[in-house]
């Protein structure tokens, strides 16, 4: 196994990268895949995150937003005082959109694997450039997958 090559220079750009956009979520990421390839383990564990990677990460990102329910900082109470409001019904609406785009992004990667190229790329730069936040693939995926169908459908 050859350490240095081309993934691993790849990734020693994103952390510096990371560094100087001062985005940690992206250092502590390639820091992890960078000391999973070091150790040698990359051919046993990187296939594993790939394939359940998304999952743990819509996991985490749900307990989050749950943790508020958790604590009884939201409860009925609350969700029908926000139901009053303009702005809820349009958070509201944005989720069901969000989740649903998120579906045909997960169709469009099992159906076009290699547009997770672009897609992983586009974050990197938003993350590391214009301090994004990386939900960007699954999402990106589902704007991806409608755009598609749209050119599709009148072409």
């Amino acid at each position: 196994m050859r350490l240095f090559n081309q993934s691993t220079l790849f990734l020693l750009i994103l952390l510096i990268v990371g560094f100087f956009g001062k985005n940690q979520s992206l250092m502590i990421a390639v820091g992890t895949l960078l000391i999973v390839k070091v150790t040698g383990l990359d051919t046993r564990i990187f296939p594993y995150i790939q394939s359940k990677g998304i999952h743990w990460g819509v996991t985490v990102i749900t307990i989050a937003v749950l943790v508020p329910i958790a604590t009884g900082e939201i409860g009925f109470k609350q969700l029908g005082d926000a139901l009053k409001s303009a702005y809820a019904w349009i958070a509201l609406c944005s989720g069901i959109i969000v989740a649903l785009l998120a579906k045909g992004g997960v169709n469009l990667l099992a159906e076009d694997p290699h547009i997770t190229t672009a897609l992983v790329f586009g974050t990197i730069i938003a993350v590391s450039l214009f301090k994004g936040v990386a939900v960007g693939p699954l999402i990106g995926a589902g704007i991806a997958y409608v755009v598609m169908r749209f050119v599709n459908y009148f072409s």
